[in-house]
């Protein structure tokens, strides 16, 4: 069997990155840059107030002044000078008047008829400068960006009603099984809802690529081949089921009457060892285990990774941190374990309270589940309070 790390590594090095493609900005929310993005404008695009009060020359201060005209945000930039020895109103945003080099915030002035009495104050105070927070030329945001709300602000500051990304992987899912029936049938004896192909459809989303269900392929090892075979117009096929060694689990042998080259074929975890992995041509091939809780967690070790990389993300994997394992754990030597927890921040630790029910086919123990310990292959009896792993599935 393959470690954790090997078939992690085998994965995500497998992967090619998609063409790129042109989008408008309002869609570009979860997609990756594609190339380096340069400022073609000064931001802030001019000096202006940071604060509402009044604009002056600090040499000329402590004085009082009077007010030669009042700038708001939307004005624009005067072409003749403040007057000397005059003060002008000046509100948050609005450009700073020629000839004004400091801000003096309305809380410290006083007023006196048609003056201001100013207290003394430095050159550039309360002034956002032009092109202080991005200049023109300067990198804005690298290649291999994933692109959220402060990404997209930025952005749109800049101007880029277009953005350049790497195209949204195009994932097919195929489901196998002749116990599985749609979630619209209501199952009889023996069967069961395709319920991973509505929790894949959603992980495979929030990776930023697109699913395609093909539906559901029966335990019949030429039906299944045809279908997997008929998938491969997509930049990435799932499997899910029938990855393990018993009579009825016809993937493997699916799998290469279709064409597909297997790299790898098990790992060493639970839940999720009958993993595979492989090629046809360019388009790779994850045959995920059945069980739901299976199914999820090999899909965050490997195939989430794997779509961010095919989209030439920087960052491909969690983020990971210690964590203390709120009370002991037993298992066997041999495979790492991964285990459905809630995490919680107390003071400056991260505290683990791993859910009772571990088994591979509780669909309950991943709700409310915002991290994966991971205990490493060689470890058997875990006591209470010790700081291990954390894969974070969200921030904490």
């Amino acid at each position: 069997m393959h470690s954790v790390e090997e078939a992690t590594r085998a994965v995500v090095e497998g992967m090619t990155r998609l063409s790129t493609e042109t989008i408008a900005l309002q869609g570009g929310h979860g997609r990756i840059l594609a190339a380096d993005v340069f400022a073609g404008r000064n931001l802030p695009g001019f000096d202006n107030s940071a604060m509402d009060g009044y604009a002056a020359r600090a040499a000329e201060l402590p004085a009082t002044l009077p007010v030669a005209f009042a700038v708001a945000a939307g004005d624009g930039l005067r072409a003749e000078a403040m007057p000397a020895r005059h003060a002008a109103r000046i509100f948050t945003g609005a450009p700073l008047p020629p000839g004004a080099d400091t801000v003096v915030i309305q809380e410290d002035v006083s007023h006196e008829g048609e003056q201001v009495t100013l207290p003394a104050a430095a050159v550039g105070d309360n002034v956002r400068r032009a092109g202080e927070d991005i200049a023109i030329g300067e990198l804005a945001l690298r290649a291999g960006t994933r692109l959220g709300g402060a990404e997209l602000g930025l952005l749109a500051a800049l101007g880029f009603a277009q953005i350049a990304v790497v195209r949204a992987p195009r994932v097919a899912l195929i489901a196998t099984g002749d116990e599985l029936v749609d979630v619209s049938t209501v199952p009889g004896p023996g069967q069961l809802v395709d319920s991973s192909a509505h929790a894949l459809a959603a992980m495979i989303a929030d990776a930023g690529a697109r699913a395609t269900y093909i539906g559901i392929a029966r335990d019949d090892p030429m039906t299944m081949a045809a279908l997997i075979a008929s998938a491969f117009d997509h930049d990435v096929v799932i499997t899910t089921g029938g990855v393990s060694v018993g009579d009825r689990d016809h993937v493997r042998a699916a799998l290469t009457s279709a064409g597909v080259q297997l790299e790898l074929w098990k790992v060493a975890m639970k839940p999720g060892k009958p993993f595979s992995f492989g090629m046809s041509g360019v388009v790779p091939v994850f045959g995920l285990p059945g069980n739901p809780v299976s199914t999820f967690t090999a899909f965050e070790l490997f195939v989430r990774p794997a779509l961010l990389a095919l989209q030439g993300a920087t960052v491909t994997q969690r983020p990971r941190a210690p964590v203390v394992l709120g009370r002991g754990y037993r298992k066997q030597a041999g495979r790492a374990h991964f285990l459905r927890a809630h995490v919680v921040r107390t003071q400056d630790q991260l505290i683990a309270h791993v859910h009772p029910k571990q088994g591979s086919a509780m669909l309950s123990s991943l709700i409310g589940c915002n991290a994966l310990v991971e205990l490493v292959a060689e470890m058997t009896d875990v006591l209470p309070d010790t700081v291990v792993p954390a894969i974070l599935l969200e921030a904490v």
